[in-house]
This record gives structure tokens, C-alpha cells and sequence, in this order.
């Protein structure tokens, strides 16, 4: 029902009066007698023909279109000039529709709501079968609710089914398809969270069930440990693979001590530690001071004629690289070390450390270069562990490089483009500053610049859509933020990104399996990646835990890593 009516006035009174139908929240100051004499005969008007119910000192424009089935406005609520409203609409006090608002279907608003003109508040929708037409198939209904105190700027659109929490911002051109969490200001489209207007507790943070599903996690990981380290135990070999069907490795001997620690307390149950410790330190080259990788015959109870290759002179063996971080750490987990020095970083001096540095495709290969930092940070600090200092100066210099060749606009090293975009950098920034800045415990440069990069990356479809998703740059974006969240930089956005990620892995838990190092999907049927083993179990469950902390929910899983994910520096004693 459009309500109007009408005299014989002067064409100034009527632009006047009209002022005030565009202006309401000056009617009641403003008005003369007469206007607010009309203004009250129409609200008697409505109440007595629709059975509408209006508080004190409200408002509704002539100029509106007010076909409510059930309306009910509180004290001091008003409707403007052009609005269109219908169905049910039940408001609190002081809310205001301005200009050109809408409000249709079933729409709940708490006290002190204010909807910008233009903005479209929409409690319906309609069924999308293929047949019959649209407008022949009925209406469906979830309704909108909208807390106390919020703030809906102009030309928002607010979608069926969506609760907005008390005191939100709902910034101007928002597209709100989703529930948004108390005190949050959410924007753009789809609307996503820009900040905070009034900070939660991090057991308040959106998504309620999140901290249930880290819980219900950490539980099941526990639970189930046991039981995916017997699915990668060889008992033919005595020692642990991958995945069932697969080589033994070196790395999976030391994944398996690392989610043992993680989950069980303890060194894992299908050998003893004792045996586990010999066998680590007796893979070390004493020349070198790396670990090769496993090669030869299974022959044997224990798979006897199994040893690793010598692995070659110089910084470093591509196929031993990786084994002074993942040895060293299972070592440090067990409670020993490596029997030697890395011998080839003790005696590298400070120009070669340079040369290594300028050697590496920064260029195009950053990950690859950044993982080269990362072993030689991480054999300098083994060895300083075992009273090694190595040559004067080389730590210096690879600290001095780092820092002088930071890039100040990414704050990482390498130059991004190409088809990986940011790819590359970040996934090396990870690898450099785990390296040398984390493990050190010294602070990053540029840490705002890193951010601000990280955040870039991760809205690239080509590796952040959810099936996209790998251990490797889930956990490069998920470190870096870790490292530098003390800024404060972003914080919000920052919370958002890992509750996101946060969410997604969660859900790809295989029962009594672990995780797989990559996301499954009809796309990648088939691919070793996709199956669950213990390289994914153990790189996952630290990314958890990463962006579990970001999101204020990591003492809920009741772990956290000691290993080479650790988040403290290396040189942090004891078990959280």
C-alpha cells in the first residue's frame, strides 16, 4: 500500500515539507504543527488499517511504499522518502531507513540499526529449479537478523538467511552473503572482514564452531596417531615410509619421530628410541657432515644392505639438503644431536657463504634459493649447538646479505612475475627467514612489506582456491604472518586469511590416515600427493597449529611443534 495524501499548498511549503521526507531524522525538530498533525493522522492511519504497531516520535514518509503484512517500529524509528518496504519488518528504537532503502520479506533489526539510502535489506528469495519459470516457483524465506547498535552504509545489499552481530559496520557497496560476527566491519563483494569495530575475545572470534572443530582435531590427531604410524611402519624393513606401498626414506624416519613428539608425548612406539637415535647418527657422512639419501636392497630381517649414498662435497647435496633440518630436528626430539659437525658449512668462510648467496637463481628459482639458506642457517645451528662456531664472520655474512638484499617494496628476496606470480618469493621468504631470522630469533626487516606481500599472494585462485591447496604454500603464507603478526599490520585481515585456511584443512583429516600433502580433488585423482602418509601429516599439523595461534584458537588442539616447525627459536629450551 503506497500511503499519500494530498492538499492544495504552495509550491514552496510542498518542497519545504518534502525537505523534511528526505530529512527525517530532523521531522519532530523541525516540523511546524500542521506537518505534525498530518504525520500523526497517518500513523493513526496505519495502525488502524493494518494493525501496524509505531513507537513514540516515529517517522514514515508519505513518499514511502509501506506494504507490510507486519510492521512494528520502535521509539524514534523512521522510515524516509522513496523507501520500499514489505512483508515483516519488526525494528527496535532510533533505526533508520533512509532514502531509497529497502526492506522486503522477513527482516528482524535490533535498536539503533541505520540503513544508508539505497541500500537493499533483502529477507527472501526465490527457488532456482529448472522448471517452471522463476516467477512461477514460490518464495522461500530464511530471514535476516540484525543486531544492536550496527551501521549499514549506502548501497549494501544484504541477502537472505544472513545475521549481522551487534554493533557491525557493513561498509558502503558491501554484498553480504554471509552472517557477520559482532563487532565486525565487513566490506566489498562478496563482503569480507576489513576490521574490527570493537575486538572480540579470541573464543568469540566469527565462526563459533571453529574453535570446537580445532578441538575436535586435536583429539582425533591423538586418538589416531598410533594408528597412521603403524600404517607407515615396514616392519620388513624396520624402518617407516611415506605411505603404505612405498621406499623408506630418510625423511620419514624423521616425520614419524616428529608427530610421535607432537602427539604421543614420545619417540614413536614401533621402535625404540635408543635403536631410532643409533640409526639417525649412524647415516651421518663424517666427511661432510650431511645425510644422503636411502639407497640399495631390502635384504634381511631389518633391511640390513639399506644405507644412505655418500652424499658429495660442497654447500650442498640436492638429495642430503633437506636431512639437516629433517635429521637434525628428529635428533633434537629424541634428545641427541648430530655425532658430528656439518663440515661442509664449519668450514665454508665468509666469502664463500657470499658466493653460495649470489650463486642462487633468485631471479626465477626463489624457493629453491631460499631453501639453500635455509640449510645452511640451520647447519650453522647445529654446529654452534655442538661448540662449533665455524669460520669468523660467515654467520655474519649471510645475515648482512639477507638484510642488505631484502626488497623493500615485498620485504622478501627474489623478484616475482612470470606465471607463478608471487609464488616463488614468498614460498622462499619462508624457507630464508626460517633459516636464519626464525630459528635465530631475530626480527625480520620490512615486516609490514612482508605482509602486505603475503596477503597479495594468497588471494591468487591459481593456489588458494581450497582444492588448490599443498602443505608447502599453505604453510609459506602461514609462517611468514606468524613471524610478523607483532606488528599488528593488517590484523585483521591477517585473522580472516587464517581462519579461512584454518577451516579448509581441518576438514581434510583421513581417519586413522593423517593428512595428505596435497588437497584431493577430481582434478589430481590419482596423484601421490593426494594420499595420506606422514610428510603431510606432520607439515599439516604445524600449519594448524600456525594458523590456529593467528586466530586465537591454538590452545585448543592441545599441541604444539618442537620440531623443525617449532614456533619459538631454535634455541628455546622446553616442552609447551
Amino acid at each position: 500500500m503506497t500511503v499519500r495524501t494530498h492538499t492544495q499548498e504552495p509550491v514552496t511549503a510542498e518542497l519545504d515539507r518534502g525537505a523534511l521526507d528526505f530529512t527525517p531524522w530532523r521531522f519532530w525538530a523541525d516540523a511546524d504543527d500542521g506537518q505534525r498533525e498530518r504525520q500523526l493522522a497517518l500513523q493513526a492511519e496505519l495502525g488502524r488499517g493494518r494493525g501496524y504497531v509505531l513507537g513514540e516520535r516515529c517517522f514514515v514518509s508519505e513518499q514511502a511504499s509501506v506494504t507490510n503484512e507486519v510492521l512494528e517500529l520502535g521509539d524514534r524509528t523512521y522510515v524516509a522518502a522513496g523507501a520500499y518496504v514489505s512483508g515483516t519488518l519488526r525494528a527496535g528504537r532510533d533505526c533508520s531507513l533512509n532514502p531509497y532503502t529497502v526492506v522486503r520479506g522477513d527482516v528482524r533489526l535490533g535498536d539503533a540499526v541505520r540503513i544508508g539510502s539505497h541500500t537493499s535489506v533483502l529477507g527472501f528469495n526465490h527457488s532456482m529449479e529448472p522448471e517452471p519459470e522463476v516467477h512461477r516457483q514460490p518464495l522461500t524465506s530464511a530471514g535476516i537478523t540484525v543486531g544492536d547498535d550496527v551501521w549499514i552504509g549506502s548501497h549494501v545489499v544484504v541477502l537472505d538467511g544472513v545475521t549481522v552481530g551487534d554493533k557491525a559496520v557493513l561498509a558502503a557497496g558491501a554484498v553480504v552473503t554471509k552472517d557477520v560476527p559482532a563487532g565486525a566491519v565487513v566490506g566489498g563483494n562478496p563482503a569480507r572482514l576489513i576490521r574490527w569495530r570493537v575486538p572480540p575475545a579470541p573464543a568469540a572470534r566469527p565462526g563459533g564452531g571453529l574453535a570446537q572443530a580445532v578441538r575436535d582435531l586435536g583429539a582425533t590427531a591423538r586418538e589416531e596417531a598410533r594408528a597412521l604410524l603403524d600404517r607407515c611402519w615396514d616392519p620388513a624393513a624396520g624402518l617407516f615410509v611415506d605411505a603404505p606401498g612405498r621406499t623408506p626414506t630418510v625423511r620419514a624416519q624423521c616425520d614419524a619421530v616428529e608427530i610421535a613428539d607432537l602427539l604421543l608425548g614420545g619417540p614413536p612406539p614401533q621402535l625404540p628410541a635408543e635403536e631410532q637415535v643409533a640409526r639417525l647418527r649412524s647415516w651421518q657422512d663424517p666427511v661432510t657432515g650431511l645425510v644422503g639419501e636411502l639407497v640399495g636392497g631390502l635384504v634381511g630381517e631389518h633391511g640390513d644392505d639399506l644405507a644412505p649414498a655418500t652424499p658429495r662435497p660442497g654447500l650442498f647435496d640436492p638429495a642430503a639438503g633437506y636431512h639437516v633440518l629433517s635429521v637434525g630436528y628428529a635428533l633434537d626430539l629424541l634428545g641427541s644431536a648430530f655425532p658430528h659437525p656439518v663440515a661442509v658449512v664449519a668450514d665454508a668462510t665468509p666469502g664463500e657463504v657470499i658466493a653460495g648467496l649470489e650463486r642462487q637463481d633468485w631471479r626465477t628459482g626463489a624457493w629453491s634459493a631460499g631453501h639453500w639458506v635455509d640449510i645452511l642457517g640451520t647447519a650453522m645451528h647445529w654446529n654452534r649447538r655442538a661448540g662449533v662456531a665455524g669460520s669468523p664472520g660467515a654467520q655474519e655474512a649471510l645475515l648482512g646479505w639477507l638484510l642488505s638484499r631484502a626488497d623493500p617494496r615485498t620485504g622478501m628476496w627474489g623478484q616475482p612475475g612470470g606465471a607463478d606470480g608471487l609464488l616463488q618469493v614468498v614460498n622462499g621468504y619462508y624457507r630464508a627467514s626460517r633459516g636464519t631470522f626464525a630459528q635465530l630469533g631475530l626480527p625480520v626487516p620490512t615486516p609490514e612489506r612482508v605482509i602486505d606481500t603475503v596477503l597479495e599472494h594468497a588471494r591468487d585462485p591459481r593456489f588458494f582456491r581450497p582444492e588448490r591447496h599443498n602443505a608447502c604454500n599453505v604453510l609459506d603464507v602461514a609462517h611468514p604472518l606468524w613471524l610478523t603478526r607483532g606488528t599488528g599490520h593488517r590484523g585483521d585481515e591477517v585473522v580472516e586469511l587464517a581462519r579461512g585456511l584454518l577451516g579448509h584443512a581441518l576438514r581434510r583429516w583421513a581417519a586413522g590416515e593423517g593428512f595428505a600433502f596435497q588437497a584431493a580433488h577430481p582434478s589430481t585423482a590419482g596423484a601421490p600427493a593426494t594420499t595420506p602418509g606422514l610428510q603431510g601429516t606432520e607439515m599439516w599439523l604445524a600449519i594448524v597449529w600456525l594458523l590456529a595461534d593467528l586466530a586465537g584458537l591454538s590452545d585448543e588442539l592441545g599441541y604444539r611443534p618442537r620440531g623443525v616447525h617449532r614456533p619459538e627459536p631454535a634455541g628455546a629450551a622446553g616442552r609447551a
